[in-house]
This record gives structure tokens, sequence and C-alpha cells, in this order.
């Protein structure tokens, strides 16, 4: 048995128990879901896992390579050979999560409502999107070193574009403050960004 095989045999063992992780005490669900992350890491070391609430469907289980386009083979050779599950639905990569967000990273949090994007050229890459983003700022000064803020920065666009789309569509990103009147900089508001790719890659496939 390979090792892809071997995983979603793990699963439909213990399938059942995933489904009703709500009604586990708090030790076992976090054994669990140890347990299927330590399951996913020895079928390919680098993929990590979004399990979604249940709903009338059952449950999603989001398969994620965290940005990292040398594993996205085998985020989608995962999900190509999932299982026929009951109550399951299996996706490659995290989805888009719609507009008017407020995304929570660190000690940052990040409202679209009050960002802005500018499109910037790669002149090593033309075929990839450069992107300006402009953040809100009470003094005109962004923690631009700060690694955390910028990875919160990059997290948000993910929720706006998703996972497949940020990684293989921009090369490069810088953020700035806000400016006084960003229209008039060039700016577009932020939760515009998902039509502004859809737009960028029909263009660029042409």
């Amino acid at each position: 048995m390979n090792k892809l095989e071997t995983f979603w045999q793990w699963f439909v063992d213990h399938n059942e128990q995933l489904v009703m992780l709500n009604d586990l005490d708090e030790k076992e669900r976090n054994e669990l879901l140890n347990a299927l992350q330590y399951q996913l890491t020895k079928y390919c070391d680098g993929l990590a896992f979004d399990m979604g609430e249940p709903t009338a469907n059952g449950r999603m289980l989001t398969f994620t390579a965290e940005g990292d386009t040398d594993l996205f083979r085998y985020v989608v050779e995962l999900v190509d050979n999932a299982p026929d599950l009951d109550w399951w639905q299996f996706t490659a990569f995290k989805q888009p999560m719609g507009t008017e967000l407020k995304v929570r990273f660190d000690k940052y949090v990040f409202d679209t409502r009050k960002m802005y994007f500018q499109q910037l050229e790669c002149e090593e890459e033309p075929e990839m999107l450069g992107l300006r983003i402009a953040v809100p700022t009470t003094d005109h000064r962004l923690p631009a070193t700060d690694e955390d803020f910028q990875v919160g920065v990059y997290v948000t666009l993910e929720a706006l574009i998703g996972e497949f789309d940020c990684a293989t569509l921009i090369g490069y990103m810088e953020t700035v403050p806000v400016p006084d009147e960003p229209f008039k900089s060039g700016f577009q508001p932020l939760d515009d960004l998902p039509k502004f790719v859809e737009w960028f890659k029909a263009k660029r496939d042409e």
C-alpha cells in the first residue's frame, strides 16, 4: 500500500469519529485532529488541512499546501483520489471566502472594506501580477518590517481570491499606508480584487 492509499485507508477507518468531532471531549478531539495531521504529513510533509463545521450536507475537509506551489500536485492527487464517503466533501486548496472580510492574523486585523490595491508591473515575470496594497493606519506609517504584518496582508489576499490564484498569480506585493485620496492616486477597493483577478487571467490567456 503506497502513502496515498495508506492515508485514505486511515481516514476511512476513522471517518465516523471525524464526522462527530464536536461530540468528543477536548482531549479526544485534539488527539484525533493531531492524528489526522500526522497521517497527512506521512503522505506529504508540508500539507495541512482545514476542517469545516458540520452542515446538513456533512463536513468540508480542505487540504492546503499553505501556498507552496511545489506541493500543489500532492494536494490535487490527494483530492482526486478521495473516497466517496457519506457526509464528506473534499476540496483542494483554500477557497475564496467572499468580500467585506475582517481577517485576523497575530495582533493585526485587516478589514478589506478599508483597504485598496493598485496593479504593479512585474518586469521579470510579466505573466504574474504585482500588487501595491494600501492598509489604513493612524499615523501614515506601517509596520512594514514586521513579518507577521506582511504575512497577514498576504493571508487577507488569500481569503479574497483563494490559495491557488494567490500563489500562482501574485509575483510581487508591497504595502503602503492608505493615501488621503486613494482613488485619485490610482487605487481600487480591495474588495474589487476578485473581479480584477478574473479579468487579469482572461487577458493573460488571450
